[in-house]
């Protein structure tokens, strides 16, 4: 079994600040279009391609606008849940989802990543089922070194590891995802890393400006 979760939770504030200092119309990235559709539509049909069994979306902030995007999505893998609390860190975001996933690994994908390729959740999900224990591996996208990791700095989502390491890291750091990473490859969880298949898969929608260098390129 492997589950996906996307967090789509966030406060969008760099974004907003963006598009006040450019005098620009605002509007949440998840909903900035590409191609024809919001970027969350790309992220949820790239994650969805890679042939996981379900695909967990996880709102916050914004859900009155991005919720609707979602309702009438075509594929019964898709699923919506809700932050009880809205002002939460991204962990417990993610926690949210990972705790209404099916029992198994679990891939781990911002909203904000409509550019990584189903191809390379694939190769992400293949490198965590073959290893010799699925249990104690997180594959990850490679920012720098690829392969066997010493370290975890710099690292973020995607990323799939088992349910059960995510069930025993989130649940006592409520902060951003780097620091957890770094403590459970300190505590000797095995991390590999996936090279990208080109640049634009490692850039996040944060900015106007990360908008503008993937819209005309995805």
């Amino acid at each position: 079994m492997v589950s996906a979760v996307i967090t789509a939770a966030g406060k969008n504030r760099r974004m907003i600040e963006d598009l006040k200092s450019r005098k620009l119309e605002i509007k949440h990235k998840l909903l900035m279009d590409i191609g024809g559709k919001p970027v969350i539509l790309h992220t949820i049909d790239n994650v969805l391609k890679s042939g996981v069994d379900e695909c967990i979306v996880v709102l916050g902030h914004f859900n009155e606008e991005i919720g609707p995007v979602l309702e009438d999505y075509p594929d019964e893998r898709l699923k919506i849940v809700k932050n009880t609390d809205k002002n939460v860190e991204l962990s417990e975001t993610l926690l949210n989802g990972v705790q209404n996933s099916s029992s198994g690994l679990v891939l781990c994908v911002a909203g904000d990543q409509p550019t990584v390729t189903a191809e390379t959740y694939r190769n992400l999900i293949d490198t965590a089922v073959n290893y010799r224990d699925p249990e104690n591996i997180v594959s990850v996208l490679a920012r720098e070194a690829t392969g066997l990791l010493q370290t975890a700095k710099g690292l973020g989502m995607p990323f799939i590891c088992h349910l059960d390491l995510l069930l025993k890291y989130l649940p006592h750091d409520k902060n951003n995802l780097n620091p957890i990473l770094i403590k459970m490859i300190g505590d000797g969880v095995v991390f590999y890393g996936i090279p990208s298949l080109n640049k634009l898969e490692l850039i996040n929608i944060n900015t106007y400006q990360d908008y503008i260098d993937i819209k005309d390129r995805l």
